[in-house]
């Protein structure tokens, strides 16, 4: 069900629309509009069904106050580009400029205020504060609509408490996102493989926890496989090291073995002697790397096992890069993870990029987005999601039903 479904006739209604935009910035130059172009068709869709489009989202973390690398105007000008259609942009969030601004659209006309988080009470920890911002939020609109997958795991005044104060609807993007990872907890098709990167233990605890009851095989590399490799009881030289949680990974290689999961690790890294020395990457066993070295990527045989190991698979979850994947010399296990992600769809199976760098590095490794049953926008959302934590953004949503507009 749509959003204009949810809402009824948006005509002439003025529609806030919580998107996320959070794009990574080189000056003003946006690097990768991946997430701008995933909030098109919701915006897109309520345009055309004639309703005043007002859109509000973060990027980066501003402290409760405007900061001009956070401006949100290169992503007003790029959403204009997507859309087809000029989008005017509000110099504020919901001061003179907002309220101008938004007072000024004609139906199917769209604007953008300027980044949530310059207030403060966007994502104050104090209720009071957090409801009053919420409410001149809601003020500027009839109806609201969570699109911003990436922040719905988050307590938020653009978030959760707007969604108290208008009727209210999930945009295409977050109903995509929730049915996607229903389908993951839920009724996954077997083989399901999970893959887990990216740099810490720690972040990903609360996901092997919850999955290794329901995944048939784990596969683990990047920065987090070096805490697994020390509580076997090998050198890891200098590569990324979270002493305190190698008990934790006795556990769950322990509890894996006792349950029939499958955890595979690395066999071979690929090593350098600083962080990003590309001059020195070489192949070493991951049971003999040097101790004056760093692991930056899995090695060829490892990026070969975990293909054949995804093979097979009718259900695949991938979150985190198996190495520094910005450098070509520790990319290629990043590379062998999404290659194999590719040819998931063939057999009929589902293929789930879980957001943040494993999205990143899906298209700065040149692979066709459309061979991925689905990528999503949010690398945390989905994780809490996948650790069966709740996510304040959707059960806000699910919690009322008087969600339509009237006449």
């Amino acid at each position: 069900m749509t959003a204009t479904d949810t809402l009824g006739d948006v005509r002439g209604k003025r529609v806030l629309v919580r998107s996320d935009l959070n794009v990574p910035l080189d000056g003003t130059t946006i690097t990768d509009d991946g997430r701008i172009r995933a909030s098109v068709p919701t915006i897109k869709a309520l345009a055309d069904a004639g309703a005043r489009v007002v859109v509000t989202a973060h990027l980066g973390r501003p402290k409760g106050a405007p900061e001009d690398r956070y401006s949100l105007a290169p992503v007003a000008a790029r959403l204009g580009e997507l859309l087809g259609a000029p989008v005017a942009f509000a110099t504020d969030t919901v001061g003179e400029s907002a309220q101008g601004v938004v007072a000024g659209l004609a139906d199917g006309q769209v604007a953008l205020l300027e980044n949530v988080r310059f207030n403060a009470g966007e994502t104050s920890k104090d209720d009071a504060e957090r409801g009053a911002f919420a409410d001149q939020l809601a003020a500027l609109a009839d109806a609201f609509v969570s699109d911003g997958f990436g922040v719905v795991h988050r307590k938020q005044a653009s978030v959760y408490d707007v969604a108290q104060r208008l009727p209210h609807a999930m945009g295409n993007l977050v109903a995509t996102e929730i049915d996607v990872l229903r389908r993951l907890t839920e009724t996954p098709e077997r083989p399901y493989v999970v893959v887990l990167g990216g740099s810490k233990v720690s972040d990903k605890l609360g996901v092997i926890d919850n999955l290794l009851g329901k995944a048939d095989k784990l596969l683990i590399g990047g920065g987090m496989v070096f805490t697994f490799l020390k509580a076997q009881g090998h050198e890891v030289g200098k590569s990324l090291l979270e002493e305190d949680q190698i008990p934790v990974c006795l556990e769950y290689l322990k509890r894996a073995a006792d349950t029939g999961v499958e955890i595979i690790l690395p066999t071979d890294i690929v090593v350098a002697d600083s962080f990003g020395d590309e001059a020195s990457a070489r192949v070493v066993a991951a049971d003999a790397i040097p101790a004056e070295s760093l692991g930056l990527d899995i090695g060829p045989e490892s990026g070969k096992a975990f293909a054949a190991a995804l093979a097979d698979a009718k259900t695949v979850f991938w979150n985190g890069p198996m190495g520094v994947f910005e450098q070509a010399a520790f990319a290629e296990g990043t590379r062998a993870v999404a290659e194999a992600l590719t040819k998931t769809g063939d057999l009929g199976g589902l293929s789930v990029v879980g957001g943040g760098d494993s999205a990143a590095a899906v298209r700065t490794l040149g692979f066709d987005e459309a061979a991925f049953g689905h990528i999503s926008t949010g690398g945390g959302a989905s994780l809490e999601y996948l650790e069966g934590k709740e996510l304040p953004g959707i059960t806000v949503l699910e919690a009322r039903t008087d969600s339509g507009l009237e006449g």
